[in-house]
């Protein structure tokens, strides 16, 4: 499916993979667009929706200036999937319950942590000199994240929102897990801290934007490289998390589960994050907010929503997505909207089959609130091939 429409009353043309986007985003997009140091055009996935600032689900290259709130606020968040020796046959309501239990007992969600003597040090360690390098150049950095400590018994954990923990079945009936997180509490407290830092530099120097929101560093400027820094610091952060969770997740597993071996090494990618990447005869500054690189060959994953299904897809190497596709299947309703609308017995028959919570709790994800996740799919064939089709039979969520 090639680009479903173009808007080009902006400064730079803002290329569409989907005709279902709101009159909203299609604003925040062309805002974006008309910005003096955007490289060539901006990209819309087919999931694309209103966020903060930048739309969700866009792809933005920039020339020697990048807006820390399109890389938003939960830095180098994305997904990890592995598969597993385990088939559907080796599974049962009943050990399919225990796994639920035993990965909500083993990993934090929603705002706990581990406690001091189960902190995941030995993952944490390497992180601690750099920061405190970070801290001391900016002694409020974490000003809003309170105990400094903190971040370390959040390595491992999974945090709140639409962030989960998968047991699914491919195409083949064999097992996989997947989950999607990121760098928890010290991401956000960066991410702010940083994104504040921008807009008073848009005050001192007088520019004017179109949205507040759209604040930038520019390169050479007072703070560009120690946001920089930071941003690949929560970055990697973030993808070590992920990691110290698959393990959690497969120890679960190995508790009410018959032996098995990983079959395949975990794809591990971000889908909030900015890198520098070359596009259109020019080294630029790519920031994937809501999106997943997917250079021809690159292995990703795209989930639907807790009662539908996800995927695993190769990349085909797109120039005109600068190489990228869609992260998920997308809102197409607030969290608000959706615990107006739905009931939980409506998300107890939208999530039939799967081992999950079932309350009110949880009724802001309910698959109802998301975009048709194979419309999704069919809307970027031009930028993924499906490798694996999966269907989750248990979900935990943050």
């Amino acid at each position: 499916m090639p680009i479903k429409q173009v808007i080009s009353q902006s400064a730079k043309p803002v290329k569409i993979w989907t005709d279902e986007v709101d009159e909203k985003s299609r604003e925040q997009l062309a805002n974006i667009a008309s910005l003096p140091f955007i490289h060539h055009h901006v990209a819309a996935m087919p999931d694309v929706h209103l966020g903060i600032g930048a739309t969700i689900g866009s792809v933005i290259a920039t020339d020697k200036a990048i807006i820390p709130a399109a890389v938003g606020v939960d830095i180098g968040c994305g997904m990890i999937a592995t598969r597993l020796t385990l088939h559907a046959k080796d599974l049962d309501e009943k050990n399919l319950k225990r796994v639920f239990d035993q990965i909500s007992r083993d990993v934090p969600l929603g705002r706990a942590q581990h406690a001091d003597d189960r902190a995941l040090g030995d993952a944490a360690r390497p992180f601690a000199r750099q920061l405190d390098g970070m801290t001391q150049r900016h002694p409020d950095l974490l000003k809003s994240f309170g105990k400094q400590s903190k971040w370390v018994n959040q390595m491992g954990t999974l945090g709140g929102g639409n962030h989960f923990i998968e047991v699914c079945l491919d195409e083949a009936d064999q097992v996989w897990i997947m989950l999607h997180s990121g760098s928890r509490g010290i991401g956000n407290a960066i991410a702010d801290y940083f994104i504040k830092l921008a807009k008073k530099d848009m005050e001192r120097w007088f520019i004017q934007l179109p949205d507040q929101n759209l604040a930038y560093f520019a390169e050479g400027s007072d703070h560009f490289d120690d946001y920089i820094e930071a941003v690949d610091w929560a970055q990697r952060y973030a993808y070590q998390n992920r990691q110290c969770m698959l393990e959690l997740v497969l120890a679960a597993l190995r508790r009410h589960l018959k032996p098995f071996q990983i079959t395949k090494e975990a794809i591990n990618c971000h889908h909030n994050y900015v890198e520098k990447e070359h596009h259109y005869s020019a080294n630029v500054w790519v920031t994937r907010k809501g999106a997943i690189r997917a250079r021809e060959g690159d292995l990703g994953i795209i989930p639907g929503s807790m009662g539908t299904r996800s995927y695993i897809v190769r990349g085909r190497g797109n120039p005109e997505s600068f190489c990228s596709c869609s992260h998920g299947a997308g809102r197409k309703m607030s969290r608000t909207q959706a615990e107006k609308q739905f009931s939980p017995a409506d998300l107890e028959r939208q999530t039939q089959g799967v081992v999950c919570r079932k309350d009110k709790g949880v009724l802001d994800e309910i698959p109802g609130a998301y975009k048709d996740i194979d419309q999704v799919m069919a809307n970027q064939a031009d930028l993924v091939e499906v490798v694996h089709t999966l269907k989750q039979v248990v979900c935990v969520k943050g």
